[in-house]
C-alpha cells in the first residue's frame, strides 16, 4: 500500500451541467474491507494502483486504468469504477502495537459504555449508566497506579532496599539501603521511587493525546444539511465521531487521578509517622494539609467524571471553561505529588521501614468499591431493558454490567499477578519480605479455579458443537441433493457449520464467567479481610486436601499470570503480524476499538473516529461532484464502517448511495452485544435512510449472518443463505473440489454480482450541477 503510486487529476474549469466529469450515467463501487486488512492490489484484482486520495495510514485507491474514470464516462467497463478504501494501518502494522493489549481492561470498560439496552424515554436512566461505567473506569486508572506503586515504592522501595538481606542480593538496590547513605532514608527512598508510576502517568497521557491526535481529530463534514437528531441510532449524530471535550476532560480526570494516587502512596506513610505521639507537630500539621489537599483533588476529579458525558447532537467545540480544566487540573495533581515527594524526603530521624507500606488497604477499598459500581450498574441496566425490551439483546440487557465485571476482573488479576511475580522475583525463596498486600494473592490465587470453569465451558461447547455437526448433515445432503454421496466431504462441511454457530453461545459463556468473577473476587476480598493472611497461610491447619489446593492455587496463580503476560505480548505481535492469526482474534480487537473512548482516555485509539469520517467526506464529494450511483460494498469490519458512514451522510449523499453488506456482523454482533446503536430499530432505520440495501452471508461464517430486520425488510435486505461450498463434487464449472470458503472471498461467489448490478439498477443517475473553477476533482 505504501508503494502505491499517489495519483492527483488535473484541476478543470467551469463546464456545462451533464458535460462535466462523471456525468449522469457514472457509476462507483467503493469496497471497504474486514478484518485483518489486505492490499489494495487484492481488493481491485489488479497489480497496477494508484492512489487516489488519503496517506500511508488510510487511503482510497483505484486500478491505475480508472484513475481518471469520471473524465471518460463513455468508456466500455463490465460494471461500476470499483474503488478501494484500505484502513488496516489504523489497526495493525508495527509489531510495537502489540502492547497495547496490556491496557486491555480500560478498553473492555470502554465498551462496556456502548452495551447499554435502547430505552426511550429514560434519558436520566441513561446518563446514570454512563456516570457508573465512567465511574469505574476511573477506579481502574487507579488500580492500575496502584499497582505500579505497589511494586515500585512498597515492595522494591519500602520492602526490598529497607531489608539489608534482600538489598545484598541486589546490587542495584545498594544506594537506597538504610546503610547506603542520604537515599536511605524511608521517605527519600519512596519519593525517587515514585518516578517510576509518575513516568507511566506520563506515558498513558502522552499516548492518548498523541493517538487522539492521529487517529479521532476528523472533523465530521459539515454544511447546512447537517443534522443535530436523526433516527434511533446516536451514530447518525453529526457529533458522535468527534468528542473531542469529553475525550480531553477525562483525560485530565485520568491524569490527576493517577498523579493523585501517587502522591498518596508517597506521602501517607510520612503522614502516618508523624501523627505518632512525640513527632513533630510542623510535620504533622503539614502531613494533615497535605492529605486534605489530596482529598479534595479527589473530589474534583469525581466531580469532573460526574459533571457530564458525551455530547453528540453537534461535533464538540474548545469551551475557555473546559481548556483551563484540562490544563490545570493535571499540573494540580503534579504539583501536589512534588510537595508529597518533599514532605516525604524531610528528615525524620528513627523513622525506618518495617513491613509493608502502610495504606495498603487501597486495593480492598477499590475492589469493593468496583464490585458495587457493577452491581449498581446491573440494575441499571436491567431497568432500561425492561423499558424497552429486545428479545435478541445478550444476557437481556446485561452484557455492559458484565462486560464491566470482565475488566474489573483483569484489572484485578493482573495487578496481583504481577505485584507476586515481581515479589517472588526479589525475595527469592527465602522469604525474607512481607510481600504484597494479601488481597493481591488471594486475587492471583483465583486464576485457577477459573480456568477450570473455562475448562469446562470449552467441553460443553465442543459436546455442542458435536451434535450440532450431527444435525447439520442432514440439511448438507438436502441442500446438495442428489449430489451427495461422499461422507467425508458431508461431515467436513456439516462440522464447519457447527462451529461456525458456536458464535451465537458467546452470551452464555460471558455469562457464566462473569458470574465466576463476581463470586470468587468476592470469596476474595472477605478471604482477605477476615484472615489476614495469604491462602496457603490461611488454610494452614485444614484438612491436608484444603491445605494443599490452597497453596497449589497460590503459586499456580502467580505463574500463570506471568506466562499469561508473554502469551498476551507474544499472540498480539504475531496477530499484527501475520494475516491468519489477525483473522482469528482480530474481530474481537477491532469491535473493541471500533467506539469512541467514552468512559476511558487511555483505551486503545478508536480507528473509527478517523475511517468513518474518511468514509464520509469521500462519498459526499464525490456525489456531489458527478451526481452518479455509488455502492457502499463493506465485508466483515468494513460494513459496519459502512452502515456508520451511511447514518452520517447528508440527505442528497443518501439518495444516490446503495448498501452492500457481506459477512457482516450487524445484527449478529453489534445488533446483540450494543443494542441501543445496532438493534433492530437502528438498522430499520438504517434500511429507509439508504436507497436500496443487500445483505449476503453463509452458514459457514462464523462472523457474518442474517439482518433480521422485521416485517417486509428482512426479506429485502437478506438474500437467502449462500451455498458453501459452491460445488458438492467436481462439476464441468468446478474440476476441482471447491473450497468451503467461510467468512473470506465473498466477491468470488456470482450472487455478488448480480446483487451489485440489481443494487445499481435501482439507483437513479442525477445530473451534476455546475462545477466551480479550480474546484478539485473528483477523485482528489
Amino acid at each position: 500500500m505504501e508503494n502505491a503510486q499517489q495519483h492527483r487529476p488535473a484541476e478543470d474549469g467551469g463546464e456545462p451541467a451533464g458535460e462535466g466529469p462523471g456525468g449522469p450515467g457514472t457509476a462507483l463501487e467503493l469496497l471497504v474491507h474486514g478484518v485483518g486488512g489486505t492490499t489494495p492490489e487484492q481488493m481491485l484484482d489488479d497489480p497496477r494502483t494508484v492512489r487516489v486520495t488519503g496517506d500511508g495510514i488510510a487511503a482510497v485507491f483505484r486500478r491505475a486504468d480508472d484513475a481518471d474514470a469520471e473524465r471518460d464516462p463513455g468508456a466500455r467497463r463490465d460494471g461500476p469504477v470499483p474503488e478501494a478504501y484500505v484502513w488496516c494501518n489504523l489497526t495493525s502494522g508495527n509489531g510495537t502495537r502489540a502492547l497495547w493489549l496490556l491496557l486491555l481492561p480500560f478498553m473492555v470498560v470502554n465498551l462496556a459504555h456502548w452495551m447499554r439496552p435502547s430505552a426511550h424515554g429514560r434519558r436520566r436512566t441513561v446518563r446514570l449508566y454512563g456516570l457508573l461505567v465512567r465511574l469505574t473506569g476511573l477506579s481502574l486508572t487507579v488500580l492500575l497506579v496502584a499497582a505500579a506503586c505497589e511494586v515500585a515504592l512498597d515492595l522494591t522501595a519500602w520492602q526490598c532496599a529497607g531489608t539489608p538481606a534482600c538489598a545484598d542480593r541486589h546490587s542495584w538496590l545498594g544506594f537506597l539501603s538504610p546503610e547506603g547513605g542520604w537515599w536511605g532514608a524511608p521517605g527519600r527512598r519512596l519519593a525517587l521511587a515514585a518516578v517510576v508510576p509518575a513516568a507511566l502517568t506520563g506515558l498513558l497521557w502522552f499516548l492518548s493525546l498523541r493517538t487522539w491526535s492521529a487517529y479521532e481529530s476528523q472533523q465530521p463534514p459539515g454544511g447546512s444539511e447537517a443534522e443535530e437528531d436523526t433516527g434511533p441510532t446516536a451514530l447518525s449524530r453529526p457529533g458522535f465521531w468527534y468528542g473531542r471535550r469529553l475525550g480531553a476532560r477525562l483525560r485530565a480526570a485520568h491524569t490527576a487521578a493517577a498523579l493523585l494516587t501517587v502522591a498518596a502512596a508517597v506521602g501517607s506513610a510520612a503522614a502516618r509517622y508523624d501523627r505518632e505521639p512525640g513527632g513533630p507537630a510542623v510535620l504533622a500539621v503539614l502531613g494533615v494539609l497535605l492529605e486534605a489537599a489530596l482529598a479534595a483533588g479527589a473530589g474534583a476529579v469525581v466531580w469532573v467524571v460526574c459533571r457530564r458525558g458525551r455530547s453528540e447532537r453537534r461535533p464538540d467545540g474548545d469551551g475557555d471553561a473546559d481548556r483551563r480544566l484540562v490544563r490545570g487540573l493535571p499540573l494540580a495533581a503534579l504539583a501536589l505529588l512534588v510537595l508529597g515527594a518533599l514532605y516525604s524526603g524531610w528528615e525524620r530521624p528513627g523513622w525506618e521501614s518495617a513491613g509493608r507500606l502502610p495504606g495498603n488497604v487501597t486495593f480492598g477499598a477499590l475492589t469493593l468499591a468496583q464490585g458495587l459500581l457493577v452491581t449498581v450498574l446491573a440494575g441499571v441496566a436491567h431497568a432500561l431493558h425492561r423499558t424497552d425490551p429486545d428479545r435478541r439483546a445478550a444476557l437481556r440487557g446485561l452484557a455492559g454490567p458484565a462486560v464491566a465485571m470482565l475488566a474489573c476482573a483483569l484489572g484485578g488479576v493482573m495487578s496481583g499477578g504481577v505485584s507476586q511475580r515481581v515479589s517472588d522475583w526479589l525475595d527469592g525463596t527465602r522469604a525474607s519480605l512481607p510481600g504484597p498486600p494479601v488481597l493481591l494473592t488471594w486475587q492471583a490465587s483465583v486464576i485457577p479455579p477459573l480456568l477450570l470453569l473455562l475448562l469446562v465451558m470449552c467441553c460443553w461447547l465442543a459436546r455442542r458443537a458435536w451434535h450440532l455437526a450431527r444435525a447439520e448433515r442432514a440439511a448438507v445432503e438436502e441442500e446438495y441433493a442428489g449430489e451427495t454421496g461422499d461422507p467425508g466431504r458431508t461431515r467436513r462441511i456439516a462440522s464447519v457449520r457447527a462451529m461456525a454457530a458456536l458464535t451465537d453461545r458467546g452470551p452464555r459463556i460471558l455469562a457464566a464467567t462473569s458470574a465466576a468473577t463476581l463470586l470468587l473476587g468476592a470469596g476474595a476480598l472477605a478471604g482477605a479481610t477476615a484472615t489476614g493472611e495469604t491462602p496457603g497461610e490461611a488454610a494452614r491447619g485444614a484438612h491436608p486436601v484444603v491445605h494443599g489446593a490452597a497453596q497449589t492455587a497460590q503459586a499456580l496463580g502467580s505463574w500463570l499470570i506471568g506466562l499469561g503476560f508473554i502469551l498476551l505480548v507474544t499472540w498480539g505481535r504475531r496477530a499484527y503480524k501475520d494475516a491468519s492469526a489477525r483473522r482469528t482474534i482480530g474481530i474481537l480487537w477491532d469491535v473493541g476499538t471500533f467506539w469512541p473512548r467514552a468512559a476511558h482516555p487511555f483505551a486503545p485509539p478508536c480507528y473509527a473516529e478517523r475511517a468513518v469520517p474518511d468514509l464520509t467526506w469521500r462519498i459526499a464529494t464525490w456525489t456531489r461532484a458527478t451526481g452518479g450511483r455509488l455502492v457502499l460494498s463493506g465485508h466483515s469490519q468494513g460494513s459496519v464502517l459502512a452502515a456508520a458512514a451511511a447514518w452520517q451522510l447528508p440527505p442528497s449523499a443518501r439518495r444516490r448511495v446503495a448498501l452492500l453488506t457481506y459477512g457482516s456482523p450487524l445484527e449478529r454482533l453489534y445488533g446483540r452485544w450494543f443494542p441501543a446503536h445496532f438493534g433492530p430499530d437502528a438498522l430499520d432505520s438504517l434500511h429507509r435512510d439508504v436507497v436500496c440495501w443487500r445483505n449476503l452471508y453463509r452458514r459457514t461464517d462464523p462472523i457474518g449472518g442474517p439482518v433480521r430486520l422485521p416485517g417486509d425488510g428482512g426479506p429485502d435486505v437478506d438474500r437467502p443463505p449462500l451455498k458453501d461450498p459452491l460445488a458438492y463434487g467436481r462439476t464441468a464449472e468446478h474440476p476441482l473440489p471447491a473450497p468451503i470458503l467461510g467468512h473470506s472471498d465473498y466477491r468470488a461467489d456470482p450472487a455478488f454480482a448480480e446483487e451489485r448490478r440489481r443494487l445499481l439498477a435501482r439507483l437513479r443517475p442525477e445530473v451534476p450541477a455546475p462545477r466551480r473553477t479550480g474546484e478539485p476533482g473528483p477523485a482528489a
